[in-house]
Protein backbone atom coordinates (compact mmCIF):
# COMPACT_ATOMS: atom_id res chain seq x y z
CA UNK A 1 0.00 0.00 0.00
CA UNK A 2 1.03 3.25 -0.81
CA UNK A 3 1.16 6.10 1.18
CA UNK A 4 -0.19 9.40 0.05
CA UNK A 5 0.60 13.22 1.65
CA UNK A 6 -2.32 15.83 1.55
CA UNK A 7 -2.53 18.76 2.33
CA UNK A 8 -5.69 20.08 3.66
CA UNK A 9 -6.87 22.94 5.88
CA UNK A 10 -6.67 22.06 9.38
CA UNK A 11 -9.98 23.19 9.95
CA UNK A 12 -11.74 21.24 7.05
CA UNK A 13 -9.62 18.09 8.26
CA UNK A 14 -11.02 18.38 12.11
CA UNK A 15 -14.76 18.62 10.94
CA UNK A 16 -14.11 15.35 8.34
CA UNK A 17 -12.43 13.43 11.09
CA UNK A 18 -15.49 14.54 13.67
CA UNK A 19 -17.84 12.77 11.69
CA UNK A 20 -15.47 9.79 10.45
CA UNK A 21 -15.63 9.35 14.12
CA UNK A 22 -19.58 9.41 14.55
CA UNK A 23 -19.22 7.43 11.64
CA UNK A 24 -17.50 4.66 12.96
CA UNK A 25 -14.55 4.67 10.50
CA UNK A 26 -11.63 6.84 9.65
CA UNK A 27 -11.05 9.90 7.25
CA UNK A 28 -8.08 7.11 5.90
CA UNK A 29 -11.01 4.75 5.00
CA UNK A 30 -12.97 7.54 3.37
CA UNK A 31 -10.36 8.32 0.79
CA UNK A 32 -9.48 4.83 0.26
CA UNK A 33 -13.15 4.28 -0.46
CA UNK A 34 -13.55 7.40 -2.62
CA UNK A 35 -10.07 6.76 -4.78
CA UNK A 36 -11.63 3.30 -5.20
CA UNK A 37 -15.02 4.22 -6.18
CA UNK A 38 -12.90 7.46 -8.25
CA UNK A 39 -10.94 4.92 -10.48
CA UNK A 40 -13.66 3.04 -11.50
CA UNK A 41 -14.08 3.14 -15.08
CA UNK A 42 -17.80 3.63 -16.04
CA UNK A 43 -18.78 -0.03 -17.52
CA UNK A 44 -17.72 -1.12 -14.14
CA UNK A 45 -20.42 1.12 -12.39
CA UNK A 46 -22.99 0.34 -14.59
CA UNK A 47 -21.90 -4.13 -13.90
CA UNK A 48 -22.66 -2.61 -10.13
CA UNK A 49 -25.87 -1.10 -10.81
CA UNK A 50 -26.96 -4.25 -12.89
CA UNK A 51 -26.22 -6.52 -10.38
CA UNK A 52 -27.86 -4.65 -7.63
CA UNK A 53 -30.89 -4.77 -9.61
CA UNK A 54 -30.77 -8.60 -10.77
CA UNK A 55 -30.77 -9.06 -6.56
CA UNK A 56 -33.25 -6.77 -5.72
CA UNK A 57 -35.40 -8.97 -8.54
CA UNK A 58 -34.42 -12.29 -6.81
CA UNK A 59 -35.33 -11.04 -3.34
CA UNK A 60 -38.33 -12.49 -1.44
CA UNK A 61 -39.12 -9.48 0.60
CA UNK A 62 -42.08 -7.61 0.28
CA UNK A 63 -43.56 -4.07 1.83
CA UNK A 64 -46.81 -6.76 2.25
CA UNK A 65 -48.68 -4.49 -0.24
CA UNK A 66 -48.17 -1.63 1.93
CA UNK A 67 -48.11 2.52 0.41
CA UNK A 68 -45.31 3.97 2.31
CA UNK A 69 -45.96 7.99 3.09
CA UNK A 70 -43.37 10.87 3.47
CA UNK A 71 -44.76 11.10 6.91
CA UNK A 72 -44.12 7.10 7.78
CA UNK A 73 -40.70 7.48 6.68
CA UNK A 74 -39.79 10.28 9.18
CA UNK A 75 -41.99 9.36 11.82
CA UNK A 76 -39.60 7.93 14.29
CA UNK A 77 -38.60 9.19 17.71
CA UNK A 78 -34.91 10.19 16.50
CA UNK A 79 -36.61 12.34 14.42
CA UNK A 80 -39.44 13.61 15.97
CA UNK A 81 -37.14 14.96 19.06
CA UNK A 82 -34.56 16.68 17.00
Amino acid sequence: MANLTLNIPDDDLKRARIQALKDGTTVNELVRVYLRNYGKRPEEVREAVEDLIRLAKKSRWSSGGRKWKREDLYDRKVMRDG
